[in-house]
């Protein structure tokens, strides 16, 4: 069968954009019906209609991250839901990366706070939540470190995985370079998990119990770029984000890298990964980055009736750009029903 994404690539003329006047929407949900569920940096995430009408839903109003003119505070300090997932009742699973708590919202803003501690110890910088069919909360621990920052290091391994389920909180997997975004495959049997500072992807065969059988790297040792973002289409493709650098890239079922569109500044990039072999990496070399469609590529969404609009995700953009995919994306826990 041949892969749908053979030769498949997209430039800025097959994009549009979708909402307007969002703050960091760094993670996006979609449903059947059309609607899009934004992360926002104001304390809560950005409800866009299939209409286009848009709301923005939060317990307590957050200005800080438009009202401050320092970069580097805005996207270190205050609240910043960051991952979302919808949990079994339809409400949204916050991994706040500002408040280091895992937080459900429901729908009409009423918050609660999920987790921050396991063990009695924080948590740490929670990037993402993913929950699978049988309904366990899986959760990416970028680092223990306040200032994330500071941990983008090819020294620091200090992110982990964690899991919420009838048997409590509990860390799975530890020692891993940033943590960020986490998919199962489609039989969830194996859990794709970013390592940021590594620019690659490890996967786990998650056994009885949430353990983990195996671990393995899948796709190249480096990937070329500061992976942020994954999601699988129905193929068996994982397509992923090169934050900062700005591409969206597919690894076919063999571990084949393609580029789907690049928005690379090449030069800043050039200077910022350098600076990062160094270990000499500062905020200026990653804000001094970033692309015009929307900076800092951060998640791809499936979203549409047919699951073939992909959305982007960005830390810094306003809008949500989207455009159309040869094949279907891997539908999540949610989407066929809130169960």
């Amino acid at each position: 069968m041949t892969n749908p994404i053979d030769g498949f690539t997209v430039s800025k003329q097959d994009i549009w954009y979708v909402g307007e006047d969002l703050q960091r929407p760094e993670c996006i949900l979609a449903e059947p019906d059309g609607s899009l569920w934004s992360a926002d940096a104001r304390g809560g995430v950005v409800h866009i209609r299939p209409d286009g009408s848009q709301a923005l839903i939060a317990q307590a109003l957050d200005d800080r991250f438009g009202a401050t003119g320092d970069e580097a505070q805005r996207f270190t300090q205050g609240t910043l839901p960051n991952g979302l997932a919808f949990d079994t009742d339809g409400s949204v699973l916050i991994s706040n990366f500002g408040t280091d708590r895992l937080e459900r919202m429901t729908r009409d803003g009423r918050t609660s706070v999920v987790l921050d501690t396991i063990d009695g110890t924080p948590i740490g910088k929670v990037n993402f939540v993913l929950r699978d069919r049988q309904g366990r909360i899986w959760l990416t621990i970028s680092t223990r470190i306040t200032n994330w920052m500071a941990a983008i290091s090819p020294k620091i391994r200090d992110g982990y995985v964690a899991v919420l389920d009838n048997d409590g909180a509990r860390i799975v997997a530890d020692g891993f370079m940033f943590t960020n975004e986490i998919r199962f495959d489609a039989a969830e049997e194996w859990l794709y998990v970013v390592e940021t500072s590594a620019r690659r992807i490890t996967r786990m065969k998650i056994g009885a119990g949430a353990t983990v059988e195996a671990r393995e790297t899948f796709g190249p040792e480096d990937t070329g770029g500061f992976i942020d973002g994954i999601a699988f289409d129905a193929y068996g493709n994982l397509w992923g984000t090169h934050v900062m650098s700005d591409r969206v890239f597919a690894l076919t079922p063999e571990g084949e890298f393609r580029v789907i569109l690049d928005d690379d500044n090449p030069g800043p990039s050039t200077a910022l990964y350098e600076a990062f072999e160094r270990d000499a990496l500062t905020p200026n070399h990653m804000l001094a980055c970033g692309g015009t469609i929307a900076p800092w590529f951060a998640s791809v969404t499936f979203g549409g009736a047919d699951l073939k609009t992909v959305y982007i995700g960005s830390l810094r953009g306003t809008r949500i750009p989207a455009f159309r995919s040869p094949v279907a994306g891997l539908p999540m826990a949610h989407w066929a029903g809130r169960s």
